[in-house]
């Protein structure tokens, strides 16, 4: 009897030409795509953490939600994290997360996990540019522009 094993297969697949990608030029760019890609109906009951995927011109490549919580945090998988950022050979990230308490104060957990995936993101040459928390305000908050990425 052969030894047999599950084939993996990996597949990124883009349905909006490139050319017709939105740029990344600051981090207002930034919070307002994510914002207009958030579901309102949700933002103050619980928090989700998303990724915006980016090719080497900061042209988004799409947006990927990792996780949903509760009204005070949510769980980040490193793993599926750096799975999503691989498989769609994206070279720079935001994060970005609500907060349900429409406060814009990181916690030490956010940063935290900031300085972690952006230590993890060094080692596959990807860069970290930002990480936003927004609010159902429209209001965000950038750790690139407060100088704590």
């Amino acid at each position: 009897m052969k030894n047999k094993v599950n084939e993996i297969k990996v597949s990124y697949q883009e349905k909006i030409k490139a050319e017709k990608w939105h740029t990344i030029k600051s981090s207002k760019d930034a919070a307002r795509l994510i914002f207009d890609n958030w579901d309102e109906n949700t933002i103050e009951l619980h928090e989700c953490f998303k990724l915006l995927l980016l090719n080497n011109s900061n042209k988004v490549k799409g947006i990927y939600q990792i996780s949903q919580g509760g009204l005070t945090g949510t769980l980040v998988d490193l793993r599926i994290l750096f799975a999503v950022v691989l498989k769609s050979l994206s070279v720079g990230i935001i994060l970005a997360h609500n907060h349900p308490s429409g406060k814009l104060v990181p916690s030490k957990q956010d940063v935290s996990l900031t300085k972690k995936i952006k230590t993890a993101a060094s080692y596959f040459d990807i860069k970290v540019l930002d990480h936003l928390i927004i609010t159902s305000s429209g209001n965000y908050y950038s750790f690139a522009d407060d100088g704590i990425l």
